[in-house]
C-alpha cells in the first residue's frame, strides 16, 4: 500500500475511477452549508478578539463566553467559517496532544502521562460540546486503528503496545493479522492497534458550522470575509486592521495556524504544507460487505509516507495522504488544492489496498494546507506584553487539540497558572524551520529519505538519524 514503485495489476485502470470525480472538498458541498455573514464596515471595540474562523479560532470564542458570558467578544475570518483546514480534514477527532504517542515519549516522556489525560479530557468535552449545542456533525466515538503493513511495523506496534501499557493506556489493544482483518479486511493489512476510545469520526465541516452556530447563539459577533491585514498597539490595547475597519481589543487571539502570523516572529516556526484526499461515492451492501468495516474506525498505515483512512455516515471512503506537497515559499494559495498526480497514485493505492472494490468511482477529489511544525504538534506563545496569545503547528491532529489549544490561549490572556501554562509542552517551543532555500532543499531530502525508508525495511539514513537527533524533523 505504501510503495509507489509496486505495480498494480488490475484489468481496468485505477485512473479511470477518477474521471467523473469533482474538484472541491466533499464536505462543503453540502446543502446544508450555512451562508457567509456580512463583512466588518468600520470599527468595532470589544474585550476579545479573535482572528481565524476555523476550529482553533470558533472554540477559543465559543469558551471566552463560556468562561465568562459578559466578555465581549468578536470573530473575524478572511473567507467564510470552515472554509480550510477545518472544512477539508479528514474527520479524525483524536485525543492525543503530541501527535501520536511515539512523538510524545520523544519529546516530552515526564509528563506525557499527564497530556494523555489531558488529551482525553479534551476529547471528552468535545463530545459533550457537540450534544450540548446539539452539533449534527455525525460523532461516532469508534477509535483509530494503526495498521502495519510491513513486517518490521509489526514489531513497532507491539512495542508501542507495550509504551500504552506502561503509561496506564488500557484502551489500547494490539490485533494480530486475523483480528485485524476480521475488523477490516485487506489483503495488506499484517497486524494493527486499536485505540479504541481516542479517536471520534465526524463530519469536520458540519462540526465548524455548529460551533459557529453555538458561538452566535452566546453572543459572539461574527464577521467572515474580513481578513485581518495588521496588527499593532493601540492605547492599552490592541489594533487589528481590515479591508474596511478595524477592531480595537484588550486582548487578541490568532487562529490562523497555516497562514502567515500578525505576529511575524511566530512565521519561521510555520511550514504550509498540502494534504490531498479523494471520496469514493456511497458503497453497496455488497461491497461492505467484502470488506467488513462494521465498527467503523479510523485507519492509518504505519509508513512515513502515510495513508488515513474513513467511512461516512453515507457509507463512502475518504481515502488521503500519503504524498505531502511543500511548494517553494511556502506559499498558501487556492491553485494549490488540486493535485492530480496525487490523486492518480492514491487511487493506485486505494484499490492495492481493497481489491475487492474495484469498479468503486472516486466523487470528489481536493486538497489543503496543514500548518506543520517541526516538532509535529502545537506550540504557543504571546506577544505585546501578553495581550496578544497564539497557538499553531498541530501539524495534522487540529480537529481535536485545537480546542486545547484554545484553552491555552485564554489561559495565556488571563495570566493565570493553570496546570495546562506549566507544561513543558506549553513553555517551550519547536525549532524554527531555515530559510529558503535551505527549507526547500532540506524537505526535498527528508521527503526523499522518509520515502527510502519505507522501502527498505523501515531503516533511517544519516540525514533522518541527524534530523531526529536535533528535533528538526518534517512528518508526512
Amino acid at each position: 500500500m505504501a510503495r509507489a514503485a509496486m505495480p498494480y495489476i488490475s484489468g481496468a485502470s485505477p485512473v479511470r475511477a477518477l474521471a467523473d470525480a469533482a474538484p472541491t472538498p466533499f464536505w462543503l458541498e453540502d446543502p446544508d452549508r450555512p451562508d457567509a455573514l456580512p463583512a466588518l464596515v468600520g470599527d468595532e471595540t470589544c474585550d476579545l478578539l479573535v482572528v481565524g474562523g476555523g476550529y482553533s479560532g470558533l472554540w477559543t470564542a465559543l469558551i471566552a463566553k463560556e468562561r465568562d458570558p459578559q466578555r465581549d467578544v468578536v470573530l473575524i475570518e478572511g473567507n467564510e467559517i470552515g472554509w480550510a483546514a477545518s472544512g477539508r480534514n479528514g474527520g479524525f477527532c483524536a485525543a492525543s496532544l503530541t501527535h501520536g504517542l511515539g512523538n510524545g515519549l520523544a519529546r516530552w516522556p515526564g509528563e506525557l502521562a499527564k497530556l494523555e489525560e489531558l488529551g482525553i479530557r479534551n476529547l471528552d468535552d468535545i463530545e459533550d460540546a457537540v450534544a450540548r449545542y446539539d452539533i449534527d456533525c455525525a460523532f461516532e466515538r469508534t477509535g483509530e486503528i494503526d495498521i502495519a503493513t510491513e513486517p518490521y511495523q509489526v514489531a513497532e506496534l507491539k512495542e508501542a503496545a507495550e509504551d500504552a501499557a506502561r503509561l496506564g493506556l488500557d484502551r489500547h489493544r494490539f490485533l494480530d493479522q486475523d483480528e485485524l482483518r476480521a475488523e477490516v479486511d485487506s489483503p495488506t493489512f499484517r497486524a494493527g492497534l486499536w485505540d479504541r476510545d481516542g479517536v471520534a469520526m465526524l463530519n469536520p465541516a458540519r462540526l465548524a458550522w455548529g460551533l459557529k452556530r453555538a458561538c452566535l447563539d452566546l453572543g459572539v459577533r461574527v464577521y467572515e470575509r474580513t481578513r485581518a491585514t495588521a496588527l499593532a498597539s493601540e492605547g492599552l490595547g490592541m489594533a487589528v486592521r481590515t479591508p474596511y475597519g478595524r477592531v480595537f481589543a484588550r486582548h487578541i487571539a490568532l487562529g490562523t495556524n497555516a497562514f502567515p502570523s500578525l505576529v511575524r516572529r511566530v512565521r519561521p516556526y510555520i511550514v504550509p504544507v498540502y494534504d490531498h484526499a479523494l471520496m469514493t461515492e456511497p458503497l453497496s451492501d455488497g461491497q461492505l460487505a467484502a470488506i467488513g468495516w462494521r465498527n467503523r474506525q479510523g485507519l492509518s498505515d504505519s509508513n512515513n509516507h502515510f495513508h488515513y483512512f474513513r467511512i461516512t455516515a453515507d457509507n463512502r471512503i475518504l481515502w488521503g495522504g500519503y504524498d505531502i506537497v511543500y511548494r517553494y515559499g511556502g506559499g498558501v494559495r487556492a491553485e494549490y488544492d488540486q493535485h492530480p498526480a496525487t490523486y492518480e497514485k492514491l487511487a493506485r493505492h486505494f484499490f492495492r489496498c481493497f481489491p475487492q472494490l474495484e469498479g468503486l468511482r472516486f466523487s470528489h477529489t481536493w486538497g489543503g494546507a496543514i500548518d506543520t511544525c517541526s516538532r509535529f504538534s502545537a506550540f504557543f506563545g504571546t506577544a505585546h506584553a501578553g495581550r496578544v496569545a497564539y497557538a499553531a503547528g498541530y501539524t495534522g491532529l487540529g480537529v481535536g487539540a485545537t480546542r486545547f489549544g484554545a484553552e491555552v490561549m485564554l489561559d495565556l490572556l488571563s495570566g493565570e497558572r493553570t496546570e495546562r501554562t506549566e507544561l513543558e509542552m506549553v513553555r517551550s517551543k519547536p525549532l524554527p524551520f531555515p530559510p529558503e532555500p535551505l527549507r526547500w532543499a532540506g524537505i526535498g531530502i527528508t521527503q526523499w529519505s522518509m520515502t527510502r525508508a519505507d522501502t527498505h525495511g523501515g531503516r533511517r539514513n544519516l540525514w533522518l538519524k541527524a534530523m531526529d537527533k536535533v528535533g528538526l524533523g518534517f512528518d508526512s
